[in-house]
């Protein structure tokens, strides 16, 4: 039988016509052997070779290995070995992302990005709104968004949750959302908080304050888009998904249904199961650009090296993946949550810009003068990184920023 190589090291890259993937690859093999297995695993070969395979399909659809640079395997796919369904990005993932996890000869192995060529990227819509929708909505086109995360995640009722977006919200921030545990519980059912909270909502903006609160819909795939239409029609301004633990079919089935009027936040829980080790796993690069293919409008990114999420410290790719113009998409609104208090903010704009959503459960609901007080301290902190003015010397004529540095500026 015929047999077939992988390698094509050297020969160039072709991202216009390639789904382009890089690997991390730990190994005891030669790191060529380790390479053709991937490749031979993920596109047209197995363990041995096979009688079935000629060189007409090996041409057309093997997948190539065109950089082998220290330890990561740069691999390309044929466009042709994708679905020609329309956004499959089950079959898109099986193929990136799949068997190669578990191959016996290899130690570890971790898909650090992936770019796709137009061919595929077009099946996609991208964002309805986008950061610039979410902005437009809320009548704040420069400055950082800033946000709140209602806390305890879960146990308030319907009128507790609706008072705190209240506090905030008159605390002067734009945004707050339901916490990722929470949907339909007993204690709050979606229904009564979802009203509730609109009702907040419009007396804020009745008073001249426009906020927006995600509400939490992951559920079922068969019935999301049921409960979707539901809570916008109990006054919803924007939904939320947990896209790990829903899927990417339910983000799309919500971004691409034209009754669907109102920005999808995106919570990236669970992601830490496969991102969280260098080198196994998938990096969240991936993910992030899978959300803005999807539909996404916004998106959690961590903290940027601050905070209790504190990965990354220098690596802003999943910001510029969310923002970048290098597809056909709106950009996405990357959203900075976790650990996040007022002493952080200055530093997170620093490395972000104003094209972000910064977020602080704790840091809001824990400042010693209460909710509004610490959405004020949240508020004041981005308006003096929007400016440039130090926090602690814009807390000498700030006082709630002044108490939240207190309390938390020396961790």
């Amino acid at each position: 039988m015929e047999s077939f190589s992988y390698l094509h090291l050297g020969e160039p890259e072709d991202p216009d016509r390639n789904v382009v993937c890089r690997y991390r690859v730990t190994t005891d093999l030669p790191m060529e052997k380790a390479a053709e297995a991937i490749a031979a695993e993920q596109s047209t070969g197995t363990w041995t070779s096979i009688s079935t395979l000629d060189g007409s399909i090996f041409e057309d659809l093997g997948a190539r290995i065109t950089s082998i640079d220290g330890d990561i395997v740069t691999c390309e796919f044929p466009a042709a070995d994708f679905s020609i369904e329309t956004g499959a990005v089950p079959q898109i993932l099986s193929v990136i992302a799949g068997n190669l996890f578990g191959l016996g000869s290899l130690k570890a192995v971790r898909l650090e990005d992936v770019t796709f060529p137009k061919s595929i990227l077009e099946q996609f819509k991208g964002p309805k709104f986008g950061a610039a929708g979410i902005r437009q909505a809320l009548h704040r086109p420069e400055e950082p968004l800033v946000g709140t995360i209602v806390k305890p995640k879960i146990g308030l009722s319907p009128e507790k949750t609706a008072e705190y977006v209240y506090e905030a919200g008159a605390g002067g921030l734009t945004n707050s959302k339901d916490d990722e545990t929470l949907v339909d519980q007993a204690f709050c059912p979606i229904e009564d908080r979802t009203i509730r909270v609109a009702e907040s909502l419009d007396r804020l903006q009745e008073e001249g304050h426009y906020m927006m609160h995600a509400v939490n819909i992951s559920t079922r795939s068969d019935r999301i888009l049921e409960l979707a239409e539901k809570v916008q029609g109990w006054g919803a301004r924007e939904l939320m998904i947990d896209v790990v633990t829903c899927g990417y079919g339910c983000l799309q089935a919500l971004a691409e249904d034209p009754s669907i009027k109102v920005p999808i936040h995106v919570h990236r829980t669970m992601h830490g199961a496969f991102t969280k080790d260098p080198l196994h796993g998938i990096n969240m690069l991936a993910l992030t650009k899978l959300v803005r293919m999807c539909g996404g409008d916004a998106l959690h990114i961590g903290t940027l090296g601050v905070g209790k999420m504190a990965a990354g410290a220098h690596d802003d790719s999943n910001l510029r993946a969310c923002l970048g113009d290098d597809v056909p998409y709106k950009a996405v609104m990357p959203v900075c949550s976790g650990g996040v208090h007022p002493a952080l903010v200055g530093e997170i704009v620093k490395r972000s810009g104003f094209d972000v959503q910064i977020q602080a459960g704790g840091g809001v609901a824990g400042h010693p003068g209460g909710v509004r007080a610490g959405a004020r301290a949240m508020s004041q902190a981005v308006d003096a990184a929007y400016k440039g003015i130090p926090a602690d010397e814009y807390a000498k004529t700030h006082g709630e920023l002044a108490v939240a540095l207190r309390e938390w500026g020396s961790r």
